[in-house]
């Protein structure tokens, strides 16, 4: 079953298309990532899972049901602009944001107990939220958002105001979350952030969706029959490979950049460079998403 379903969603203002008949399927238990540059419409779209905004057309379905307004007891959302009532003290704030999702009191203050310990911040709940650092006041929406066990999660920049340990932290926290069963909308602009953790990437630009698929689909695709020898000696190439670079590393040592230019196995390219050198290492060129985000934003290519 899917998490979600976009069907067809539309968003207008006045001057501007936010969203253009936008459709996109997010499978249970996966870490999705919902990427695109500033103003692409993410946003738009996370608003309205949310029921922050309402559509203009189109439909989206959460769990197999068309979305209404109880769906928001089953969703964790952490968003961008951060949202904590400054004066209130830390505990007081997860108190009450866990009791608007639905959670009694006595439930409430077990979980927060649970999360405090894990995250090693006891000491916090007296703390005024005003008082904390970006990071520390990250810590405690990052618990608020996950708090009630929400079956979907929707992260919006979520290693924001973060050092690397403490977004280390909550990168493996994000993992055990999707190993309990749930699924997670990972909306960010730190493409090595996708590659180690999006199961599933979709990329809108211009409002509209231009690519969606699994990460390894998506990475399929735009391979460009590269592979990268580590070899003794030189050698040149003819015919059905082309040499695109060869540098030396070190004194009788190469390093070659081929291109297969006819549909061949990567297994008769290795038998022609034995016939030519010695081959110490082979492998092939696969694009980052970095690389796969920059041309397709910077190119506007559609391959929706």
């Amino acid at each position: 079953m899917d998490a979600l379903q976009a069907q067809h969603v539309t968003k207008r203002y006045t001057n501007h298309t936010a969203l253009d008949d936008v459709s996109l399927n997010i499978p249970e238990h996966t870490i999705f990532g919902l990427l695109g540059p500033n103003g692409a419409g993410k946003t738009t779209l996370i608003r309205i899972i949310n029921q922050i905004i309402n559509k203009d057309e189109g439909e989206i379905l959460i769990f197999g049901e068309k979305l209404k307004p109880n769906h928001i007891e089953i969703i964790g959302y952490l968003p961008e602009e951060r949202g904590l009532y400054k004066k209130l003290k830390v505990g007081e704030q997860l108190l009450y944001l866990a009791q608007l999702k639905g959670l009694s009191r006595a439930d409430a203050l077990a979980r927060i107990k649970v999360w405090l310990e894990k995250f090693e911040i006891k000491d916090w709940w007296d703390k005024k939220v005003e008082d904390l650092s970006k990071g520390m006041a990250q810590k405690v929406q990052f618990i608020s958002t996950v708090l009630h066990e929400p079956r979907l999660i929707i992260l919006d920049e979520p290693f924001s105001g973060f050092d690397p340990v403490n977004a280390q932290l909550i990168t493996e926290e994000i993992l055990d979350l999707k190993k309990k069963g749930c699924t997670i909308i990972f909306s960010t602009h730190r493409m090595e952030t996708v590659e180690d953790l999006c199961d599933h990437i979709a990329l809108i630009n211009r409002s509209k969706k231009i690519l969606e698929g699994s990460k390894k689909q998506v990475k399929e695709q735009f391979k460009t029959n590269t592979f990268v020898v580590e070899h003794k000696g030189i050698f040149s190439l003819n015919g059905s490979y082309e040499l695109l670079n060869q540098q030396q590393i070190e004194d009788s040592f190469f390093q070659s950049t081929i291109k297969m230019k006819d549909v061949k196995r990567p297994n008769e390219l290795i038998q022609e460079l034995i016939q030519l050198t010695e081959v110490h290492s082979f492998q092939e060129k696969i694009p980052s998403m970095s690389e796969i985000f920059i041309s397709l934003v910077k190119g506007g290519t559609n391959h929706e």
